[in-house]
């Protein structure tokens, strides 16, 4: 009888601790949209916000949120990034999300009104977040619409209460000694992750393919990068990650342009095969 009671217990601290982090966290999904909320698939100031900051294509980092005056820094990782095409994704600094928005006139044509749709989150409890963060975050984004204020690389968002939420654009990520996870075909969750860590000192590439592991010399230059031989590991994998490995294993022995934009690496071969990663979190 104890232990069951020990075991019912249990369930319901459990069921309070994930009721409480969904509703701050499903709060916090609008902030995505009102990011997002300057986009249109035709006009390209649509994309900005007030005072001509650009909203999407940016990875804002969230520095804090103020809500009855009182502020709440953000965890260092915290942040947000809106595509042209009006989706959004990016993370409390515990939990991630993604979210598409619409976007409205507000009627007297000094604003957009934002409203959420297709939101998904994580569900996750951190004991590293900020007290009262998520909590703060999460009614200053979701009690009405927000206004955007650009100031040079900072964004704020202002609800109609005068409670905000200020953002600032992340620096772009080095290329040498980030872990860069590369966007693979047919990838799902850990299995056929790839990931590759440029060492300036050594001058070489090493890291993971979607089946084996990889060393290569790769010597920087003027936006190129000069890619040695591979010298891999011989296991076999299912096909459709060898096909992946294959065309990654393309890009060695050669030159390729690399270009970093903010968090993501693009690498362009000599004959026009491109590949994607992101700097990982």
């Amino acid at each position: 009888m104890y232990r069951q009671k020990r075991k019912y217990e249990s369930r319901k601290k459990q069921q309070r601790s994930m009721t409480l982090t969904v509703a701050a966290v499903a709060a916090l999904v609008p902030l995505a949209a009102a990011c997002g909320s300057e986009q249109a698939d035709d006009a390209g100031s649509d994309r900005v916000g007030a005072g001509g900051q650009r909203v999407t294509g940016v990875r804002w980092s969230i520095d804090s949120v103020t809500v009855d005056g009182t502020t709440h820094r953000a965890p260092d990782t915290a942040h947000v990034r809106i595509d042209d095409g009006g989706r959004a994704a990016g993370s409390t600094g515990c939990n991630s999300f993604s979210a598409r928005a619409d976007v409205q006139d507000d009627g007297d044509g000094d604003g957009r009104r934002v409203r959420l749709s297709d939101a998904m989150f994580t569900e996750k409890a951190c004991a590293k977040t900020p007290a009262g963060f998520e909590k703060s975050l999460g009614r200053a984004l979701t009690t009405g619409p927000l206004t955007t204020k650009g100031e040079g690389e900072r964004l704020t968002l202002t609800t109609a209460d005068g409670d905000t939420v200020r953002l600032s654009r992340s620096e772009d990520a080095s290329l040498h000694g980030t872990e860069w996870v590369v966007d693979t075909p047919g990838q799902k969750g850990e299995k056929g992750r790839a990931v590759l860590t440029f060492d300036q000192d050594a001058e070489t590439v090493s890291g993971r393919l979607p089946c084996n592991r990889v060393n290569a010399a790769a010597t920087v230059s003027d936006g190129r990068i000069t890619l040695g031989a591979p010298s891999t590991t011989r296991m076999m994998c299912e096909g459709s990650l060898m096909d992946a490995e294959k065309r990654l294993l393309g890009l060695f022995d050669g030159k390729v342009t690399y270009r970093i934009d903010q968090q993501t690496l693009t690498l362009t071969s000599e004959d026009g095969v491109t590949v994607r990663a992101v700097a990982a979190q």
